[in-house]
Protein backbone atom coordinates (compact mmCIF):
# COMPACT_ATOMS: atom_id res chain seq x y z
CA UNK A 1 0.00 0.00 0.00
CA UNK A 2 1.27 3.49 -0.87
CA UNK A 3 1.01 6.02 1.95
CA UNK A 4 1.25 9.82 1.93
CA UNK A 5 4.57 11.60 2.39
CA UNK A 6 3.38 13.74 5.29
CA UNK A 7 1.77 12.79 8.60
CA UNK A 8 0.54 15.68 10.74
CA UNK A 9 1.65 15.01 14.30
CA UNK A 10 -0.66 14.40 17.23
CA UNK A 11 -0.38 17.33 19.66
CA UNK A 12 -1.84 17.46 23.13
CA UNK A 13 -5.48 17.55 24.16
CA UNK A 14 -7.54 19.10 21.37
CA UNK A 15 -4.64 20.94 19.67
CA UNK A 16 -4.60 18.44 16.83
CA UNK A 17 -8.37 18.39 16.77
CA UNK A 18 -10.88 17.57 14.06
CA UNK A 19 -10.47 20.88 12.21
CA UNK A 20 -6.71 20.47 11.80
CA UNK A 21 -6.82 16.76 10.96
CA UNK A 22 -9.56 17.32 8.40
CA UNK A 23 -7.70 20.22 6.78
CA UNK A 24 -4.49 18.18 6.38
CA UNK A 25 -6.37 15.14 5.09
CA UNK A 26 -8.15 17.42 2.63
CA UNK A 27 -4.72 18.25 1.20
CA UNK A 28 -4.13 14.57 0.42
CA UNK A 29 -1.84 14.02 3.43
CA UNK A 30 -2.48 12.14 6.68
CA UNK A 31 -4.27 14.11 9.39
CA UNK A 32 -4.31 13.07 13.04
CA UNK A 33 -6.63 13.82 15.94
CA UNK A 34 -5.30 13.64 19.48
CA UNK A 35 -6.87 10.66 21.23
CA UNK A 36 -6.42 12.05 24.75
CA UNK A 37 -9.35 12.95 27.02
CA UNK A 38 -11.97 12.85 24.28
CA UNK A 39 -14.67 12.15 26.87
CA UNK A 40 -13.89 15.24 28.93
CA UNK A 41 -13.44 17.34 25.81
CA UNK A 42 -16.89 16.35 24.51
CA UNK A 43 -18.67 17.12 27.77
CA UNK A 44 -16.89 20.44 28.36
CA UNK A 45 -17.68 21.70 24.88
CA UNK A 46 -21.31 20.69 25.28
CA UNK A 47 -21.43 22.61 28.58
CA UNK A 48 -20.17 25.69 26.73
CA UNK A 49 -23.13 25.49 24.37
CA UNK A 50 -21.54 23.62 21.43
CA UNK A 51 -20.98 26.68 19.19
CA UNK A 52 -21.70 25.78 15.56
CA UNK A 53 -23.66 22.69 16.66
CA UNK A 54 -20.81 20.47 15.44
CA UNK A 55 -20.89 18.01 18.31
CA UNK A 56 -24.65 17.69 18.23
CA UNK A 57 -24.48 16.94 14.50
CA UNK A 58 -21.82 14.30 15.16
CA UNK A 59 -23.88 12.74 17.95
CA UNK A 60 -26.90 12.67 15.62
CA UNK A 61 -24.85 10.15 13.61
CA UNK A 62 -23.70 8.10 16.60
CA UNK A 63 -25.22 4.63 16.13
CA UNK A 64 -26.47 4.19 19.71
CA UNK A 65 -29.19 6.80 20.05
CA UNK A 66 -29.85 6.18 23.75
CA UNK A 67 -26.25 6.93 24.69
CA UNK A 68 -26.21 10.12 22.61
CA UNK A 69 -29.43 11.28 24.26
CA UNK A 70 -28.16 10.54 27.76
CA UNK A 71 -24.99 12.56 27.11
CA UNK A 72 -26.91 15.54 25.72
CA UNK A 73 -29.44 15.46 28.55
CA UNK A 74 -26.71 15.48 31.19
CA UNK A 75 -24.11 17.83 29.73
CA UNK A 76 -25.52 20.10 26.99
CA UNK A 77 -26.29 23.66 28.08
CA UNK A 78 -27.90 25.65 25.28
CA UNK A 79 -26.75 29.03 26.57
CA UNK A 80 -23.49 27.68 27.95
CA UNK A 81 -22.46 27.53 31.60
CA UNK A 82 -21.47 30.72 33.36
CA UNK A 83 -17.75 31.51 33.32
CA UNK A 84 -17.31 30.97 37.06
CA UNK A 85 -19.38 27.76 37.22
CA UNK A 86 -17.37 24.52 37.39
CA UNK A 87 -17.60 21.84 34.71
CA UNK A 88 -19.70 18.80 35.57
CA UNK A 89 -17.07 16.16 36.45
CA UNK A 90 -17.06 12.91 34.48
CA UNK A 91 -15.46 11.30 37.52
CA UNK A 92 -18.92 11.29 39.11
CA UNK A 93 -20.20 8.96 36.36
CA UNK A 94 -20.28 5.17 36.66
CA UNK A 95 -17.64 3.14 34.81
CA UNK A 96 -20.28 2.14 32.25
CA UNK A 97 -21.37 5.75 31.71
CA UNK A 98 -17.77 6.90 31.38
CA UNK A 99 -17.08 4.23 28.76
CA UNK A 100 -20.14 5.39 26.83
CA UNK A 101 -18.99 9.02 26.94
CA UNK A 102 -15.48 8.06 25.81
CA UNK A 103 -16.75 5.97 22.87
CA UNK A 104 -19.15 8.75 21.84
CA UNK A 105 -16.54 11.50 22.25
CA UNK A 106 -14.00 9.55 20.18
CA UNK A 107 -16.62 8.90 17.51
CA UNK A 108 -17.60 12.58 17.37
CA UNK A 109 -14.01 13.85 16.99
CA UNK A 110 -13.18 11.34 14.26
CA UNK A 111 -16.54 11.79 12.51
CA UNK A 112 -16.02 15.55 12.23
CA UNK A 113 -12.43 15.12 11.03
CA UNK A 114 -13.62 12.80 8.23
CA UNK A 115 -16.18 15.21 6.74
CA UNK A 116 -15.74 17.05 3.43
CA UNK A 117 -12.86 15.08 1.90
CA UNK A 118 -11.69 11.58 1.00
CA UNK A 119 -8.33 11.79 2.76
CA UNK A 120 -6.88 9.63 5.54
CA UNK A 121 -7.44 10.54 9.20
CA UNK A 122 -5.89 8.75 12.15
CA UNK A 123 -5.79 8.99 15.93
CA UNK A 124 -2.75 9.36 18.17
CA UNK A 125 -2.64 7.69 21.61
CA UNK A 126 -0.20 7.36 24.50
CA UNK A 127 0.65 3.86 25.67
CA UNK A 128 0.77 5.33 29.18
CA UNK A 129 -3.00 5.98 29.02
CA UNK A 130 -3.94 2.30 28.89
CA UNK A 131 -7.26 2.55 30.69
CA UNK A 132 -8.86 4.58 27.88
CA UNK A 133 -7.12 3.08 24.86
CA UNK A 134 -9.64 0.47 23.71
CA UNK A 135 -12.85 2.56 24.05
CA UNK A 136 -11.08 5.43 22.26
CA UNK A 137 -9.96 3.15 19.42
CA UNK A 138 -13.42 1.64 19.11
CA UNK A 139 -15.15 5.03 18.95
CA UNK A 140 -12.72 6.20 16.27
CA UNK A 141 -13.19 2.97 14.30
CA UNK A 142 -16.97 3.44 14.42
CA UNK A 143 -16.38 6.75 12.62
CA UNK A 144 -14.04 5.22 10.01
CA UNK A 145 -10.51 5.86 11.34
CA UNK A 146 -7.85 5.06 8.73
CA UNK A 147 -4.82 4.62 10.96
CA UNK A 148 -3.56 4.69 14.55
CA UNK A 149 -0.27 6.02 15.92
CA UNK A 150 0.92 5.22 19.42
CA UNK A 151 4.06 5.78 21.47
CA UNK A 152 5.34 6.49 25.01
CA UNK A 153 5.73 2.79 25.73
CA UNK A 154 5.71 -0.59 24.01
CA UNK A 155 2.27 -1.05 22.40
CA UNK A 156 2.64 -4.74 21.52
CA UNK A 157 -1.02 -5.57 22.20
CA UNK A 158 -2.65 -2.76 20.20
CA UNK A 159 -2.40 -4.41 16.73
CA UNK A 160 -4.27 -7.42 18.12
CA UNK A 161 -6.87 -5.14 19.71
CA UNK A 162 -7.50 -3.54 16.31
CA UNK A 163 -7.88 -6.99 14.77
CA UNK A 164 -10.46 -8.06 17.35
CA UNK A 165 -12.46 -4.84 17.34
CA UNK A 166 -12.69 -4.93 13.55
CA UNK A 167 -14.24 -8.40 13.85
CA UNK A 168 -16.63 -7.23 16.61
CA UNK A 169 -14.85 -9.39 19.19
CA UNK A 170 -14.06 -8.58 22.83
CA UNK A 171 -10.55 -7.24 23.38
CA UNK A 172 -8.28 -6.63 26.34
CA UNK A 173 -4.84 -5.26 27.16
CA UNK A 174 -2.66 -5.96 30.16
CA UNK A 175 -2.23 -3.03 32.51
CA UNK A 176 1.21 -1.88 33.54
CA UNK A 177 1.03 -1.98 37.34
CA UNK A 178 3.78 -0.82 39.68
CA UNK A 179 4.83 -3.41 42.28
CA UNK A 180 2.96 -6.20 40.47
CA UNK A 181 4.26 -9.77 40.61
CA UNK A 182 4.82 -12.28 37.81
CA UNK A 183 1.58 -14.02 38.82
CA UNK A 184 -0.53 -10.87 38.48
CA UNK A 185 -2.53 -10.26 35.31
CA UNK A 186 -4.44 -6.99 35.59
CA UNK A 187 -6.40 -6.20 32.45
CA UNK A 188 -8.68 -3.68 30.79
CA UNK A 189 -11.53 -5.49 29.03
CA UNK A 190 -13.91 -4.17 26.39
CA UNK A 191 -16.76 -5.80 24.47
CA UNK A 192 -17.87 -3.93 21.31
CA UNK A 193 -21.11 -5.96 21.14
CA UNK A 194 -22.47 -3.75 23.89
CA UNK A 195 -22.58 -0.98 21.27
CA UNK A 196 -22.99 -2.57 17.82
CA UNK A 197 -22.80 -5.94 16.15
CA UNK A 198 -20.99 -5.16 12.94
CA UNK A 199 -17.56 -5.60 11.44
CA UNK A 200 -15.46 -2.45 11.10
CA UNK A 201 -12.54 -1.34 8.98
CA UNK A 202 -9.24 -2.28 10.64
CA UNK A 203 -7.03 0.85 10.72
CA UNK A 204 -3.34 0.66 9.90
CA UNK A 205 -1.10 0.74 12.95
CA UNK A 206 2.04 2.88 13.03
CA UNK A 207 4.14 2.55 16.19
CA UNK A 208 6.05 5.61 17.38
CA UNK A 209 9.52 4.45 18.39
CA UNK A 210 12.87 5.98 19.31
CA UNK A 211 15.11 2.94 18.82
CA UNK A 212 15.63 0.31 16.14
CA UNK A 213 15.57 -2.40 18.86
CA UNK A 214 12.03 -1.42 19.82
CA UNK A 215 10.94 -1.31 16.17
CA UNK A 216 12.32 -4.81 15.55
CA UNK A 217 10.67 -6.11 18.73
CA UNK A 218 7.27 -4.70 17.76
CA UNK A 219 7.52 -6.02 14.21
CA UNK A 220 8.34 -9.54 15.42
CA UNK A 221 6.46 -9.90 18.69
CA UNK A 222 3.29 -7.83 18.44
CA UNK A 223 0.07 -9.83 18.55
CA UNK A 224 -1.05 -8.41 15.20
CA UNK A 225 0.23 -6.61 12.13
CA UNK A 226 2.35 -3.48 12.55
CA UNK A 227 2.00 -1.50 9.31
CA UNK A 228 4.82 1.00 9.76
CA UNK A 229 6.85 3.14 12.14
CA UNK A 230 7.28 6.76 13.07
CA UNK A 231 10.89 7.22 14.13
CA UNK A 232 10.83 10.06 16.64
CA UNK A 233 13.95 11.90 17.74
CA UNK A 234 14.51 13.69 21.04
CA UNK A 235 13.80 17.10 19.49
CA UNK A 236 10.11 16.26 18.98
CA UNK A 237 7.44 18.00 21.05
CA UNK A 238 5.40 16.45 23.86
CA UNK A 239 6.84 13.46 25.71
CA UNK A 240 10.31 12.23 24.74
CA UNK A 241 11.93 8.89 25.44
CA UNK A 242 14.52 9.29 28.21
CA UNK A 243 18.17 9.15 27.11
CA UNK A 244 19.99 5.84 27.36
CA UNK A 245 22.43 5.64 30.23
CA UNK A 246 22.58 7.36 33.59
CA UNK A 247 23.76 10.71 32.27
CA UNK A 248 23.94 14.01 34.19
CA UNK A 249 21.70 16.85 33.13
CA UNK A 250 23.09 19.69 31.03
CA UNK A 251 23.97 23.07 32.55
CA UNK A 252 20.47 24.26 31.65
CA UNK A 253 18.92 21.26 33.45
CA UNK A 254 17.87 19.29 30.36
CA UNK A 255 18.46 15.58 29.61
CA UNK A 256 21.60 14.90 27.60
CA UNK A 257 21.19 12.76 24.48
CA UNK A 258 24.17 11.08 22.83
CA UNK A 259 24.96 8.85 19.85
CA UNK A 260 23.50 5.95 21.84
CA UNK A 261 20.10 7.54 21.30
CA UNK A 262 20.39 7.72 17.53
CA UNK A 263 18.27 5.26 15.57
CA UNK A 264 20.09 3.01 13.10
CA UNK A 265 17.99 3.63 10.00
CA UNK A 266 19.76 0.88 8.09
CA UNK A 267 18.31 -1.64 10.54
CA UNK A 268 14.90 0.03 10.32
CA UNK A 269 14.96 -0.39 6.54
CA UNK A 270 15.76 -4.10 6.95
CA UNK A 271 12.40 -4.61 8.67
CA UNK A 272 10.75 -3.90 5.33
CA UNK A 273 7.94 -1.64 6.58
CA UNK A 274 7.41 2.04 5.68
CA UNK A 275 8.66 4.59 8.17
CA UNK A 276 8.39 8.34 8.67
CA UNK A 277 10.97 10.54 10.42
CA UNK A 278 9.80 12.86 13.19
CA UNK A 279 11.40 15.45 15.46
CA UNK A 280 12.85 18.53 13.75
CA UNK A 281 11.19 17.86 10.39
CA UNK A 282 8.90 20.91 10.42
CA UNK A 283 10.90 23.01 7.96
CA UNK A 284 11.25 23.25 4.20
CA UNK A 285 13.64 20.72 2.65
CA UNK A 286 13.41 18.15 5.45
CA UNK A 287 11.16 15.90 3.38
CA UNK A 288 13.87 15.58 0.75
CA UNK A 289 16.40 14.66 3.46
CA UNK A 290 14.06 11.98 4.83
CA UNK A 291 13.43 10.45 1.41
CA UNK A 292 17.16 10.22 0.78
CA UNK A 293 17.47 8.28 4.05
CA UNK A 294 14.95 5.73 2.82
CA UNK A 295 11.89 7.02 4.68
CA UNK A 296 8.38 7.07 3.29
CA UNK A 297 8.15 10.66 4.45
CA UNK A 298 8.00 12.82 7.57
CA UNK A 299 5.76 13.49 10.53
CA UNK A 300 5.51 17.15 11.52
CA UNK A 301 3.62 18.57 14.46
CA UNK A 302 5.21 21.83 15.56
CA UNK A 303 4.73 23.47 12.15
CA UNK A 304 0.98 22.94 12.51
CA UNK A 305 0.83 24.07 16.16
CA UNK A 306 0.49 27.72 15.19
CA UNK A 307 -1.72 27.42 12.12
CA UNK A 308 -5.30 28.67 11.93
CA UNK A 309 -6.92 25.24 12.32
CA UNK A 310 -4.88 24.24 15.37
CA UNK A 311 -6.91 24.05 18.59
CA UNK A 312 -4.37 26.10 20.57
CA UNK A 313 -5.89 29.39 21.79
CA UNK A 314 -5.29 32.25 19.32
CA UNK A 315 -3.72 34.53 21.93
CA UNK A 316 -1.14 31.84 22.75
CA UNK A 317 -0.34 31.33 19.06
CA UNK A 318 0.19 35.04 18.52
CA UNK A 319 2.44 35.38 21.57
CA UNK A 320 4.58 32.41 20.59
CA UNK A 321 5.03 33.74 17.03
CA UNK A 322 5.78 37.27 18.24
CA UNK A 323 8.24 36.25 20.95
CA UNK A 324 9.90 33.35 19.06
CA UNK A 325 9.64 31.34 22.27
CA UNK A 326 12.28 28.81 23.19
CA UNK A 327 11.59 25.23 24.24
CA UNK A 328 12.89 23.54 27.40
CA UNK A 329 13.05 19.76 27.82
CA UNK A 330 11.90 19.33 31.41
CA UNK A 331 12.97 15.96 32.85
CA UNK A 332 10.59 16.23 35.82
CA UNK A 333 7.40 18.00 34.63
CA UNK A 334 5.38 15.00 33.50
CA UNK A 335 3.79 12.63 36.05
CA UNK A 336 4.68 9.82 33.64
CA UNK A 337 8.38 10.23 34.41
CA UNK A 338 9.16 10.89 30.72
CA UNK A 339 10.93 14.13 29.70
CA UNK A 340 8.41 16.71 28.49
CA UNK A 341 8.93 19.70 26.18
CA UNK A 342 7.75 23.05 27.56
CA UNK A 343 7.39 26.29 25.60
CA UNK A 344 8.88 29.02 27.79
CA UNK A 345 6.06 31.54 28.03
CA UNK A 346 4.92 33.95 30.75
CA UNK A 347 1.71 33.18 32.67
CA UNK A 348 2.00 29.46 31.96
CA UNK A 349 3.20 26.56 34.12
CA UNK A 350 6.60 26.82 32.41
CA UNK A 351 7.28 29.72 34.82
CA UNK A 352 8.33 28.64 38.36
CA UNK A 353 6.15 31.21 40.13
CA UNK A 354 3.04 30.13 38.19
CA UNK A 355 3.77 26.47 38.97
CA UNK A 356 4.25 27.20 42.68
CA UNK A 357 1.02 29.18 42.90
CA UNK A 358 -1.13 26.28 41.66
CA UNK A 359 -2.92 24.30 44.37
CA UNK A 360 -1.87 20.65 44.15
CA UNK A 361 -4.80 18.49 43.11
CA UNK A 362 -5.47 15.67 40.65
CA UNK A 363 -9.11 15.92 39.62
CA UNK A 364 -8.90 14.53 36.08
CA UNK A 365 -6.44 11.67 36.48
CA UNK A 366 -5.70 10.69 32.88
CA UNK A 367 -1.99 10.21 33.62
CA UNK A 368 -2.43 8.38 36.92
CA UNK A 369 -0.30 5.29 37.49
CA UNK A 370 -1.77 1.96 38.61
CA UNK A 371 -0.04 0.33 41.55
CA UNK A 372 -0.55 -2.92 43.42
CA UNK A 373 -1.73 -2.61 47.01
CA UNK A 374 -0.53 -5.14 49.63
CA UNK A 375 -3.87 -6.97 49.41
CA UNK A 376 -3.50 -7.36 45.62
CA UNK A 377 -6.11 -4.76 44.70
CA UNK A 378 -5.34 -1.87 42.35
CA UNK A 379 -4.67 1.68 43.44
CA UNK A 380 -4.16 4.89 41.46
CA UNK A 381 -1.65 7.64 42.11
CA UNK A 382 -0.36 10.72 40.32
CA UNK A 383 2.87 12.55 40.99
CA UNK A 384 1.00 15.85 40.55
CA UNK A 385 -1.52 15.12 43.31
CA UNK A 386 -0.96 16.38 46.90
CA UNK A 387 2.50 15.18 47.90
CA UNK A 388 1.39 13.60 51.16
CA UNK A 389 -1.25 11.53 49.36
CA UNK A 390 1.21 10.47 46.67
CA UNK A 391 3.85 9.39 49.19
CA UNK A 392 1.27 7.45 51.20
CA UNK A 393 0.64 5.35 48.08
CA UNK A 394 4.32 4.49 47.68
CA UNK A 395 5.21 7.27 45.25
CA UNK A 396 8.73 8.68 45.08
CA UNK A 397 9.27 12.16 46.53
CA UNK A 398 11.81 13.14 43.84
CA UNK A 399 9.13 12.61 41.18
CA UNK A 400 6.39 14.44 43.08
CA UNK A 401 8.19 17.66 43.96
CA UNK A 402 8.48 18.97 40.39
CA UNK A 403 5.62 17.17 38.59
CA UNK A 404 3.00 19.36 36.96
CA UNK A 405 -0.67 18.69 36.29
CA UNK A 406 -0.51 18.25 32.52
CA UNK A 407 -4.16 17.22 32.20
CA UNK A 408 -5.56 20.53 33.45
CA UNK A 409 -2.85 22.61 31.76
CA UNK A 410 -3.47 21.04 28.35
CA UNK A 411 -7.20 21.76 28.65
CA UNK A 412 -6.32 25.37 29.46
CA UNK A 413 -4.27 25.49 26.22
CA UNK A 414 -7.46 25.11 24.18
CA UNK A 415 -9.70 27.38 26.23
CA UNK A 416 -11.33 24.61 28.27
CA UNK A 417 -9.46 25.14 31.53
CA UNK A 418 -11.19 24.73 34.87
CA UNK A 419 -12.12 27.58 37.20
CA UNK A 420 -12.65 27.05 40.93
CA UNK A 421 -14.78 28.60 43.65
CA UNK A 422 -11.69 30.09 45.31
CA UNK A 423 -11.02 32.14 42.16
CA UNK A 424 -8.14 30.04 40.85
CA UNK A 425 -8.10 29.35 37.10
CA UNK A 426 -5.92 26.66 35.56
CA UNK A 427 -2.89 27.99 33.67
CA UNK A 428 -1.77 26.64 30.28
CA UNK A 429 1.43 24.73 29.49
CA UNK A 430 2.23 24.63 25.77
CA UNK A 431 4.41 21.90 24.31
CA UNK A 432 6.32 22.01 21.01
CA UNK A 433 9.45 20.65 19.39
CA UNK A 434 12.88 22.26 19.63
CA UNK A 435 12.42 23.59 16.09
CA UNK A 436 9.76 26.09 17.28
CA UNK A 437 11.85 29.33 17.39
CA UNK A 438 13.29 28.54 13.94
CA UNK A 439 9.95 28.36 12.06
CA UNK A 440 10.58 31.48 9.98
CA UNK A 441 7.73 30.74 7.54
CA UNK A 442 5.02 30.81 10.22
CA UNK A 443 2.92 33.96 10.65
CA UNK A 444 -0.40 34.79 12.35
CA UNK A 445 -3.27 33.30 10.36
CA UNK A 446 -1.22 30.79 8.36
CA UNK A 447 -3.43 27.90 7.26
CA UNK A 448 -2.80 24.18 7.42
CA UNK A 449 -2.76 24.06 3.61
CA UNK A 450 0.01 26.65 3.51
CA UNK A 451 2.01 24.63 6.06
CA UNK A 452 1.54 21.50 3.95
CA UNK A 453 2.75 23.36 0.84
CA UNK A 454 5.93 24.46 2.63
CA UNK A 455 6.69 21.00 4.03
CA UNK A 456 6.13 19.27 0.68
CA UNK A 457 8.14 21.84 -1.31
Amino acid sequence: MEFARLIQGGMGIGVSGWRLAGAVAGCGQMGIISGLCLDEMLTRRLQLGDPGEYLRKALDNFPIRKIAKNILDKFFKEKGKSECAPFIPIAASTEEERSDILVAGSFAEMYLAKQGHNGAVGVNLLQKCQRDAIPTLFGCMLAGADFVTMGAGIPREIPGVLDRLSCNEAASIRLSVANSTSEDDYRVNFDPKRYVEAKLNRPNFFAIVSSNVLAITLAKKSNGQVNGFIIEGATAGGHNAPPRGNLPLSESGEPVYTDKDRVDLAKIKEIGLPFWLAGGYSTKGKLKDALQLGAQGIQAGTAFLLCEESGLMHELKELIIKLKCKVFTNPFASPTGFPFKEVKLADTLSEPEVFKSRPRLCNLGYLREHFRKPDGSLGLRCAAEPIKAFLSKGGRSELALKSKCLCNALFANIGLGSSYSNGYKEAPLVTAGDILPHLDFVYPGITAREVVDVLLA
